[in-house]
């Protein structure tokens, strides 16, 4: 299946635009989840706001769309406390990488995190989940591409990971995460993530993006990450 057209918009897109866009991508979402035999209610999407402020994303949230994804927990504490005053119900997702003096933050603030990659960031992590009487749900996020600049578990590491998170950090480990490597074909990456996810017994595989998250949802995307699809271009 090809990757979805994203349109060539300008940065900042006028609210009725994101919202148009935001109904495409959902349209499209539940086509790739009818054409794979899935339900469509089972992939849930995630709107990327990183780089865009709150005027550009309260259209989103007055849409009724209520899962949203940032990349920086400094650029997050900015714009979000006061939109989740207004908008308790949404659900804030951490899916860039994290440094562990940023964990107390990030489990104040966040309510899932999709980039746990290492010992030290799931120690931090389970340390003030336990401090803050907080229990969130977590992705360990495995880099499929073995790339060097690239955050992430090894794949071969990935099993190993996953229950040294379970059973010495106790995290509520729910699922797998990955970026495929941009010249590589993605879906040998998310076919790869999702046969993973299973041999683990995990339920939910966050993997992709604004040019293949139909692809993703084809090899069983339960969270896709999009945003330039819905934002626009970021500038």
């Amino acid at each position: 299946m090809p990757p979805p057209t994203v349109d060539a918009t300008p940065a900042h897109p006028t609210a009725p635009e994101a919202v148009s866009r935001l109904a495409r991508v959902r349209e499209q979402i539940d086509a790739a989840a009818r054409s794979a035999a899935r339900d469509p209610a089972l992939v849930n999407l995630i709107a990327v706001s990183k780089t865009f402020d709150a005027a550009d994303i309260r259209p989103i949230l007055e849409a009724g769309h209520r899962h949203f994804g940032e990349n920086r927990v400094q650029e997050a504490q900015g714009k979000w406390p006061e939109m989740r005053a207004d908008y308790p119900d949404m659900t804030l997702h951490l899916i860039g990488p994290l440094q562990s003096n940023k964990a107390a933050d990030a489990v104040a603030l966040f309510d899932v995190i999709h980039t746990i990659d290492r010992p030290k960031i799931a120690a931090a992590l389970a340390a003030e989940m336990r401090k803050q009487n907080r229990r969130i749900p977590v992705f360990v996020q495995v880099n499929t591409g073995k790339e060097p600049q690239k955050a992430g578990v090894m794949p071969e590491d990935a099993g190993a990971f996953v229950i040294h998170c379970r059973d010495i950090d106790q995290l509520d480990v729910v699922g797998l995460m990955c970026i495929p490597p941009v010249d590589e074909e993605p879906s040998i990456h998310f076919a790869f993530l999702a046969k993973r996810a299973a041999e683990l017994g995990l339920q939910r595989i966050s993997m992709g993006m604004s040019g293949d998250y139909e692809p993703a949802i084809e090899f069983g995307a339960t969270d896709v990450r999009v945003g330039s699809a819905i934002f626009g271009t970021r500038s």
